[in-house]
This record gives C-alpha cells, structure tokens and sequence, in this order.
C-alpha cells in the first residue's frame, strides 16, 4: 500500500482533562500516515488521483479549533475517523503530541491505528 505522511503538523485544540488545561486551545504536534485508496497516482501524476495533503492539513486545523477533547486517545481517534470517512484513506496512523504540558518533560503523546493495510 502506498502511504503519504505529514509529519510535525501543528494545529490548536482544547485538549485535557485537568480544568487548567481546557481554559485556553493549546498547541498539539500531529504525526499522520495514510495509506491511500489507490497507487494511480504515481502512473497519473495528478492530484484526482491521491489524498491531497495540504486539504487534509487545513481540514484538521479547521476542526480541531472547534472541538474540546479530554484525552489525547479522542482527538487521535477523531483525527483517525476524518481521514478515513472524509478522505477515503483505507488505513492510518496517528500520532498526537502535547508539547511541555508536564515538568521535565518535552512530549507526551498517544499512536493509534485504523482500518487496514492491503
């Protein structure tokens, strides 16, 4: 199966379960792979033909500013359902970080997978 990621994406969201972390959106760092329905677009070269990324990336952003999550494991789940409901992605893997919300430490973050690879 052929893949696209983005990785390093930034988007704002509320995120947490503590009442101090759902005052305000916070950053969270988005690592994405998505199997795509097909390999035409490597014979194509045109863009009909694959899951176009910059679309996936400003549909994310646009949704996660309107949403509230307590769990790092919702937000992923939800990122997981509109890439393969929306985008048609047969099969992906996402990783979401929150960035220095403990002390002493940098990342903390969930990796799930959805539906599946040919």
């Amino acid at each position: 199966m052929d893949t696209i990621y983005l990785h390093g994406v930034r988007a704002k969201t509320v995120i947490g379960w503590y009442d101090w972390e759902r005052v305000a959106q916070q950053d969270v760092e988005l690592d994405l792979d998505i199997g795509l329905p097909s390999n035409r677009a490597s014979a194509s070269d045109h863009l009909d033909d694959t899951i176009d990324y910059d679309l996936v990336v400003r549909t994310l952003r646009d949704e996660l500013a309107q949403q509230h999550f307590q769990l790092l494991e919702a937000l992923a789940e939800f990122i997981a359902h509109v890439l393969l409901a929306r985008f048609g992605a047969p099969w992906t893997r996402v990783s979401v970080t929150k960035l220095g919300i403990l002390q002493d430490v940098a990342r903390v973050g969930v990796t799930i997978e959805r539906g599946h690879r040919s």
